[in-house]
């Protein structure tokens, strides 16, 4: 059986704003592309490794909101991503907080407005 989830989209309002946001805070490099009409940015995808990949996306359905679904990030650490969300103009909406033996979590608003978490072992 595979995982249930296979992709996400976070919508945003500049996309622009929101890559330099996710590149910086994550060191990822997002590739541009246009989907039915719809700006995006894809977030890069090693169909070796595991995981899933997703998207920053702008259109007329995508609208960023702190309500809803939370998309947790893997990172190695949470500390220094919390610094570098504030630097690039986002905010910790939920402090890096221990969940025992499976490691710790954050919650941070990003550019857009919208509310993503942060997972470390």
């Amino acid at each position: 059986m595979k995982n249930p989830v296979g992709y996400f989209e976070i919508p945003v309002v500049d996309l622009e704003r929101a890559i330099l946001f996710y590149e910086a805070i994550f060191g990822y490099s997002l590739e541009r592309v246009s989907i039915d009409g719809n700006e995006m940015a894809l977030f890069s995808f090693d169909e070796m490794a595991s995981g899933i990949t997703g998207a920053l996306a702008k259109g007329a359905s995508y609208i960023p909101s702190k309500l809803g679904s939370r998309v947790y990030f893997n990172v190695n650490e949470v500390d220094p991503i919390l610094e570098k969300v504030v630097s690039s103009g986002g905010k910790v909406l939920y402090p890096k907080t221990s969940i025992g033996e499976l490691g710790w979590v954050a919650e941070v608003e990003d550019t857009e407005g919208n509310c993503i978490a942060l997972h470390s072992q």
